[in-house]
């Protein structure tokens, strides 16, 4: 009997399996007060501060009175919300068509329009630059043009994917009714493929819509310095080391972000949800 009580394997106590789980989050957490946390608390302090590091609005005051500074946030803006809609329109089409049952075998068609994310950024740039230097589209004599086909080059993976993911998941029945129905095409399409790809939409929206307004690289690659966006003056306010106003703008990019993650929480619950390459 005694024998048979020893043999018994002895259950974990929950407080202990609790414990257990909590230390292997101790890297991840040590990870994100270091160079999240940590960082972002930074930018606040010195936005919040003076050159003293007194307390002081004085980067408001100066980055909102500024006619230059607001000029590149409203250029900023109107180059990323460009960017973000050729996107799309290019974008959209081909995640549907990839996503087709039959294309979807071809690896090869698929893996095409993916490759780009796997090449290295910079060197990625610079090889499109010199290609539209070739065809005749320069930085310095078409700056704006230049900038605006670096953007979409670089940014339509990051469009093309998760749509690609949510057309994989289309309720094909639901488009079959439509048809058998009498839908017409633009009518399956408004009322059947268009909603549900609605959160693929905000998705690759906000994958391409804040990088492209913080980047500075491309902007400074292909117009040779000559298209200065908000990512391009955060650089040269640090580089100048003015701190504080470099700090402010930061925020502000933070900010933006924040608000757009926020506006777009439920859609983005239902791309993630079930969402498998």
């Amino acid at each position: 009997m005694s024998s048979k009580l020893s043999q018994t394997p002895k259950v974990k106590r929950p407080h202990l399996v609790f414990f257990q789980r909590k230390m292997l989050s101790i890297p991840y957490v040590l990870f994100l007060l270091l160079f999240v946390i940590g960082p972002i608390l930074i930018i606040l302090l010195y936005a919040f501060t003076d050159e003293n590091m007194m307390f002081s609005f004085d980067a408001f005051v100066n980055f909102f009175t500024t006619p230059s500074k607001l000029n590149v946030l409203w250029v900023s803006l109107f180059v990323a919300l460009q960017t973000t809609i050729i996107c799309l329109l290019i974008g959209y089409p081909l995640a549907y068509f990839l996503a087709d049952k039959k294309v979807n075998k071809n690896v090869v068609l698929v893996t095409l329009f993916i490759a780009p994310m796997w090449i290295n950024f910079v060197l990625r740039t610079w090889a499109t630059r010199d290609l539209l230097g070739w065809i005749g589209i320069d930085g310095g004599s078409f700056p704006y043009l230049a900038t605006l086909i670096g953007m979409v080059q670089n940014y339509l993976p990051f469009v093309i994917l998760p749509l690609y993911t949510t057309f994989l998941k289309l309720d094909k029945s639901q488009i079959e009714a439509a048809a058998d129905l009498g839908a017409n095409p633009r009518q399956v399409f408004t009322k059947s493929i268009l909603p549900q790809s609605v959160p693929g939409i905000v998705s690759a929206t906000l994958m391409t819509f804040m990088p492209t307004m913080s980047s500075y690289v491309i902007s400074d690659v292909f117009s040779e310095g000559k298209i200065t966006l908000f990512g391009n003056f955060i650089n040269l306010e640090f580089n100048n080391k003015l701190w504080n106003d470099g700090s402010l703008m930061a925020m502000i990019m933070l900010v933006l972000i924040g608000v757009s993650m926020f506006l777009t929480r439920d859609k983005n619950k239902e791309t993630t949800k079930g969402a498998n390459l």
